[in-house]
């Protein structure tokens, strides 16, 4: 069975971006060849990534351009290469590579997915669409990179009235930036 996996950057103080979409400078904070090598391992791992339509469009903007741009060019290349699943019901068209957009049942349609096998499936980013997971109780695991920084205000990875779960530390690892990540297992997942 496929397992589900968040990863997300958070600040020390929980907030995954600013108060503006996108608004991820604290991400540099972290960003070094630990966390690098961290992502392509993820990258290798996965049948597919998951999005909602926000962090599509953001992540879609950015990864298309970056395989030919930047030091990260084999993060690129998987990530432009990986199916890709946005959950949208507003979103006409996927231009990325290899994305299906699925308008309805993003919970079932992830659960379908899990069942059949294979490598594991990534959320990135996507705060609502994750929150959707974790009330549904779907998540396996969570991966939380720290930033080194308290940001003071922004929207949180993780809003008050979300579904209780209790996790299991599973391993800790201290980057050289400062940054620490974190990846607990959920206890509570009776799918998984």
């Amino acid at each position: 069975m496929r397992k589900l996996i968040m990863w997300n950057v958070m600040t020390l103080d929980g907030y995954f971006e600013g108060n503006q979409n996108w608004d991820l400078s604290f991400h540099n904070l972290i960003w070094g060849k630990e966390l690098e090598k961290l992502s392509i391992d993820q990258l290798q791992s996965a049948d597919y990534l998951v999005f909602g339509r926000v962090t599509y469009e953001g992540m879609a903007a950015y990864w298309t351009k970056a395989e030919a741009e930047t030091e990260e060019h084999e993060v690129a290349k998987l990530m432009n290469s990986i199916p890709k699943i946005v959950f949208s019901k507003t979103l006409k068209s996927a231009d990325w590579n290899n994305t299906t957009i699925i308008r309805e049942n993003a919970s079932d349609e992830i659960l379908k997915l899990k069942e059949q096998g294979g490598k594991d499936i990534y959320v990135f980013g996507s705060a609502n669409l994750s929150e959707t997971f974790i009330n549904d109780n779907i998540f396996d695991e969570y991966r939380i990179g720290i930033a080194p920084v308290i940001l003071g205000n922004g929207r949180p990875l993780f809003r008050q009235g979300i579904a209780s779960n209790n996790l299991t530390l599973v391993s800790t690892q201290p980057l050289t930036t400062g940054g620490v990540v974190l990846k607990y297992l959920n206890n509570n997942n009776q799918q998984g």
